[in-house]
C-alpha cells in the first residue's frame, strides 16, 4: 500500500496487523472475553494478534462439535474421503501463504517451510485415502462356536479434543487432526499457543471447503487456561494430549479419567521438540486413526 502524502512530506506508514479469530461452528467469532495476545517470530518481532479464547469459548466449541457429530458420522466413508481430499486441493491453492506464515512463525528458511507445507498437504491426502479402507483393515469377521455371524466394526468415538503440538504449527497439527476426522469424529482443537497463524489459516480453508460447520472447531489462546477445561468437559469423549507439556500430563489424564475419556498420547520417550514430523514412517500411521475409534461387535443369526 502506498504511503499517505500530506503536502510534499510523506508520512510514516504504520502496519495494520491482522487479528486472527476463533473458528467455532463454521463461523469466525471473536472471543467473548475480548482478549487478544501478540504472536511473534522466534526473534521477538510482532506478526499479528490472536484471540485469547476463554472457557466459555471452549464450551461453545464443544457444543458446536456435538451438534455436528451425528451428521458427520452418518456420511458414507467414501463421501468423507472426498470431502477431506477437497481440503487438500484448497490447501494447495494457498500454499504460498502457508509457507510465509510458517517461515515467519517457526523461524524456518523458505525451503524448509515449503517442505513442511508440502508434507502437510500430502499427509492430509494420505489420511483422506484411509476413509473407505478402515472397515476392511480394522474390522473383522470373527469365528464363533455357533450358528451366528460375528462382526467387529470400527465406529467413531465422538467429540475429540486435540491439544496441537507446540512446535510444528501446521504439519504437526494435521498429523493429529486428520486421523480423528477420517474415522467420523468431530474435533475441538487448542492450537499452538506461540505459533497459531497457520492453524487459523487452515480453518479459513475448511470454511470454504465441503467440511460441515462444527466438524472442526479451533481455539487460540493460553493452553494453561483451556486444556484443563477441555480435559474435564463431560461432553468430550476423547482427548489427544500430544501438545501438552510433560509436567501437566498426569493432571490432564486424571481430569480425563473422571469422565472416562479415551486418551491418546505421545509414544513413551518421544519429546515433542525433538520429534521429526517430516518422517512419514513415524508421523503417519493407521494406528493413530484407530486411537479415536471404538470397536463395535455385532452378532447376527445365520439364516436357514
Amino acid at each position: 500500500m502506498p504511503s499517505v502524502h500530506l503536502g510534499s512530506s510523506p508520512t510514516v506508514r504504520i502496519d495494520v496487523r491482522k487479528t486472527y479469530k476463533l473458528y467455532i461452528g463454521g463461523a469466525f467469532p471473536r472471543t467473548e472475553s475480548g482478549r487478544t495476545y501478540p504472536v511473534e517470530t522466534p526473534g521477538g518481532e510482532p506478526l499479528a494478534n490472536a484471540c485469547q479464547a476463554s472457557r466459555k469459548d471452549l464450551r461453545d466449541a464443544v457444543r458446536a462439535a456435538r451438534k455436528a457429530f451425528e451428521p458427520w458420522a452418518a456420511r458414507s466413508a467414501m463421501n468423507r474421503g472426498q470431502i477431506l481430499y477437497r481440503v487438500a486441493e484448497l490447501m494447495e491453492g494457498r500454499r504460498d501463504q502457508f509457507v510465509a506464515e510458517i517461515s515467519a512463525g517457526e523461524g524456518l528458511n523458505a525451503a524448509r517451510a515449503r517442505e513442511s507445507v508440502d508434507r502437510a498437504i500430502d499427509r492430509w491426502v494420505w489420511y483422506a485415502g484411509w476413509s473407505d479402507k478402515l472397515g476392511q483393515v480394522l474390522g473383522s469377521s470373527n469365528p464363533v462356536a455357533g450358528s451366528y455371524f460375528n462382526f467387529t466394526i470400527p465406529e467413531p468415538t465422538g467429540v475429540v479434543g486435540i491439544v496441537a503440538p507446540e512446535r510444528s504449527s501446521l504439519l504437526g497439527l494435521i498429523s493429529r487432526l486428520a486421523p480423528a476426522l477420517v474415522g467420523g469424529n468431530v474435533v475441538v482443537v487448542v492450537a499452538s499457543e506461540t505459533r497459531p497463524l497457520a492453524a487459523v489459516t487452515l480453518t479459513e480453508v475448511l470454511a470454504t471447503s465441503d467440511v460441515p460447520g462444527g466438524v472442526v472447531n479451533l481455539l487460540t489462546g493460553r493452553k494453561a487456561e483451556l486444556v484443563p477445561v477441555l480435559a474435564a468437559h463431560v461432553d468430550v469423549d476423547a482427548i489427544d494430549t500430544w501438545g501438552i507439556a510433560p509436567a501437566s500430563q498426569a493432571d490432564v489424564e486424571s481430569s480425563a479419567a473422571d469422565s472416562i475419556k479415551r486418551v491418546a498420547r505421545r509414544p513413551r520417550g518421544v519429546v515433542d521438540e525433538r520429534f521429526d514430523w517430516t518422517d512419514d514412517r513415524a508421523a503417519q500411521r493407521p494406528e493413530w486413526i484407530a486411537a479415536f475409534l471404538e470397536m463395535k461387535t455385532v452378532w447376527h443369526p445365520i439364516g436357514a
